[in-house]
């Protein structure tokens, strides 16, 4: 019987005969992971989505954004460097779709929203991915910071080794068929280590600055995003302390979110906190920061890796920098409970809750939900 050879991507095949799609934004992290596959001998087509029109044909060569003017060419240029296929796929109204309107729309109805993680559940790994497989590819290359391990014949995601850049959280949408799919030739690497392969590789892009902001909301203004699209959703509304009683007025309840102290204008003894948003209402409740925290978080639309009542030393993250919290969890069907052992602070709708389970491999993502209420 043949041994089975196993290339660096995991596949039964010579480099020179696998064909790999890598989503390439124009930053450091996927350009070095376009070179990481040149260099190992794999044919390699990178592609850039573009993604959203900014009214710029560039930008900043220092913009902390993604998906920004600049980015595009970069990566062209990185692929000319490689002497690899580049090809741009125009996403705007996906983009559109799919993201921006859900990200406006989630703050119109009091929730804090995360379009990265739509972002990768929809335009990336939905849209990019069956391109991917139009064009007959063995697989699709991201250079996201998680670590892909196979057990038992199984794929699993895991945590990265620099857990400072770790990105499960935002990947907690990802189906079994797309992991399956998938590499992130980055998850054993930290930031430090793929900057010095950029630099050895010499591409242009090796000491760019990483990206901060969501690529659509300018400066990190949110508000000036939602003006631009909703601009009748900036209506003026009553401030209620915990018992009802209205304290004071603000100017829309999309200039809020859960735990924010500044922008109250409503003076006390002690500072103010945002703790919940009523857009039924249009209300804004405050109250003092000890009243921020919850015990019992609820999810929706849930996605699963493993079968949760066979798991044991379950964690969860209700943000992305977040810690590990200990945690129950009681399913019902596609919606879940979540019972933490400590009260959390800053729990807002609309953001992820992301289950992992610590074993000998590292921290293995479990699956996760939409948190769609909170309660004390």
């Amino acid at each position: 019987m043949r041994k089975i050879q196993f290339n660096t991507i995991g596949l039964d095949k010579k480099p020179k005969d696998c064909h790999v799609v890598v989503a390439m934004s124009g930053g450091v992290d996927s350009s070095t992971v376009a070179g990481m596959m040149k260099e190992e001998g794999y044919n390699v087509t990178g592609i850039t989505l573009k993604l959203y029109d900014d009214g710029k044909t560039s930008s900043s060569p220092n913009s902390r954004q993604c998906c920004a003017g600049q980015d595009i060419m970069d990566a062209k240029r990185v692929s000319e460097k490689l002497n690899i296929d580049h090809k741009i796929l125009y996403y705007q109204n996906k983009f559109k779709k799919d993201v921006i309107d859900n990200f406006v729309d989630g703050y119109i109805k009091g929730e804090t929203p995360i379009p990265c993680v739509q972002c990768n559940q929809t335009v990336k790994f939905r849209d990019l991915y069956s391109y991917a497989k139009e064009l007959k590819a063995d697989a699709l290359i991201t250079g996201h910071y998680v670590d892909r391990l196979k057990v038992n014949g199984k794929v699993f995601m895991y945590r990265a080794k620099d857990l400072q850049r770790d990105q499960s959280y935002f990947l907690f949408n990802t189906t079994q068929e797309q992991l399956n799919f998938l590499r992130f030739p980055l998850g054993k690497l930290t930031k430090k280590e793929t900057r010095k392969i950029a630099n050895k590789l010499n591409l242009n892009v090796a000491n760019k600055p990483d990206s901060q902001d969501i690529c659509f909301v300018p400066n990190g203004d949110y508000a000036s995003v939602i003006k631009k699209f909703k601009p009748s959703s900036f209506k003026k509304g009553d401030i209620v302390d915990l018992k009802g009683n209205k304290v004071g007025e603000h100017e829309g309840i999309i200039n809020f979110t859960i735990g924010q102290r500044k922008g109250i204008k409503v003076s006390g003894e002690e500072a103010f906190y945002v703790l919940k948003i009523n857009a039924t209402k249009n209300q804004i409740v405050i109250g003092p920061k000890d009243a921020l925290g919850v015990d019992n978080i609820f999810l929706k639309e849930l996605n699963l890796f493993e079968d949760l009542s066979k798991c044991s030393n379950i964690f969860v993250k209700v943000r992305s920098t977040g810690k590990f919290l200990k945690a129950k969890i009681n399913l019902e069907n596609q919606n879940a409970t979540v019972r933490l052992q400590s009260s959390e602070t800053g729990v807002s709708p609309g953001q992820a809750c992301v289950f992992y389970q610590k074993d000998e491999l590292g921290d293995k993502v479990l699956g996760g939900g939409w948190i769609s209420s909170t309660s004390n």
